[in-house]
C-alpha cells in the first residue's frame, strides 16, 4: 500500500509540472498574439502616412491599386516642406516653445515637488492632492478662461501666450510625477545634511536633484512631448502663420477649403511627430525608470 502511493507521488507531481508548462505556453502565445495584433493597429497609420507622403499628387488622386503600396515614390513632398521657407518658421517656433516651456516647467515642477515632498507645513497634502487634481481638466475646457486672460494681457496671436498657458498642462503632471520620486527619497539624507549645515537650496542642488535625475528626465520628457504636440491651444490663440508652431502650421497652411494636399500634410506631420519619437527611442528606460521609482518609498 505505502510502495503504490509512493510510485504514485511523482507522476502526480509531474502531471502538475506539465500543466503548469502547458498553460505557461498558452500566456505566452496569448501575449505575444495580442502584442502583434496591438502593433499592427497602433502602426498602421504612420505606415499609410509614410506611404502617402511618398506619393506624387496624380498618384493620390488617381486612386489607381493598393493605397498602402507606392508606385512611383518621390520626395517632393519632403523637399516641398522642409526648404519652404513658412515652414522653417514654423519649426523654429515649435523649438523655441518648447524649449522655454521645458525650461519653465520644471524650474517650477522641481520647487513645487521638493517643498510638497520634503518641506512639511499646514495643508501640504491636500495642496499636492489639488496639483495632480488640475491636470485631470482636459484643455479644451480651460481654453476659454484661458484666451480671456491671454487677451487681457495683449499676448493674444503671439509664440509667448503660448509659452505662457502651456505650463497649464505641464507643470501638475510633472509636479505630481517629482513629489513621488522625492518622497521615495530616505529621509535620512536630509536629516543628515541638515545636521551638517547645508540649506534648503543646498539639500536641493546637492542631494535631491542628482539622486532625482531619472524622475527629471521622465519630467522633463513628458513637458516636451506636450508642448511640441499641443494642438488646441494654438489652434485657439494664433491665427497668423508667422507666429504658428509646426503642429497646427502644417494643416492651416495645407488645407485649402476643401482642397488638401495629403502628401504634404503627410510630409509635415511625420515631420512633426520626429523629435518624439526619437527622444522616447533613447531615452524610454529613463523615463520608465522615472515613472516606476516613485512608487515605492524608502
Amino acid at each position: 500500500m505505502s510502495a503504490s502511493t509512493a510510485a504514485e507521488a511523482p507522476k502526480g507531481i509531474y502531471h502538475l509540472a506539465g500543466s503548469l508548462s502547458k498553460e505557461r505556453r498558452w500566456a505566452l502565445w496569448t501575449a505575444y498574439i495580442s502584442l502583434v495584433f496591438a502593433a499592427i493597429i497602433f502602426l498602421a497609420p504612420p505606415f499609410y502616412m509614410f506611404v502617402t507622403s511618398l506619393k506624387g499628387s496624380g498618384e493620390i488622386a488617381s486612386q489607381v491599386g493598393s493605397p498602402w503600396l507606392v508606385r512611383d515614390p518621390t520626395l517632393e513632398n519632403y523637399s516641398a516642406i522642409l526648404f519652404n521657407p513658412l515652414f522653417q518658421r514654423f519649426m523654429l517656433n515649435s523649438i523655441v516653445i518648447t524649449i522655454c516651456v521645458v525650461a519653465l516647467t520644471m524650474v517650477i515642477s522641481i520647487l513645487a515637488a521638493f517643498a510638497l515632498a520634503r518641506m512639511r507645513f499646514f495643508g501640504s497634502q491636500a495642496l499636492a492632492t489639488g496639483v495632480f487634481l488640475t491636470y485631470l481638466v482636459p484643455d479644451t475646457l480651460l481654453f476659454i478662461p484661458l484666451y480671456q486672460i491671454v487677451g487681457g494681457l495683449g499676448l493674444l496671436n503671439s509664440i509667448w501666450g503660448l509659452i505662457l498657458v502651456y505650463p497649464t498642462l505641464t507643470v501638475p503632471f510633472c509636479t505630481w510625477i517629482m513629489i513621488g520620486y522625492f518622497a521615495s527619497i530616505p529621509k535620512e539624507l536630509d536629516e543628515a545634511a541638515l545636521i551638517d549645515g547645508a540649506s534648503w537650496s543646498q539639500m536641493l542642488l546637492r542631494i535631491f536633484i542628482p539622486v532625482a535625475l531619472p524622475g527629471i528626465i521622465a519630467a522633463t520628457i513628458f513637458a516636451f512631448t506636450v508642448s511640441w504636440a499641443a494642438f488646441v491651444y494654438p489652434t485657439a490663440f494664433v491665427t497668423t502663420p508667422d507666429q504658428m508652431p509646426l503642429t497646427i502650421g502644417v494643416v492651416s497652411q495645407l488645407v485649402r477649403a476643401d482642397t488638401f494636399a495629403w502628401g504634404q500634410i503627410m510630409a509635415g506631420a511625420l515631420v512633426a511627430a520626429l523629435p518624439p519619437v526619437v527622444i522616447y527611442a533613447f531615452l524610454m528606460d529613463y523615463y520608465i525608470a522615472g515613472l516606476t521609482a516613485g512608487a515605492t518609498k524608502g
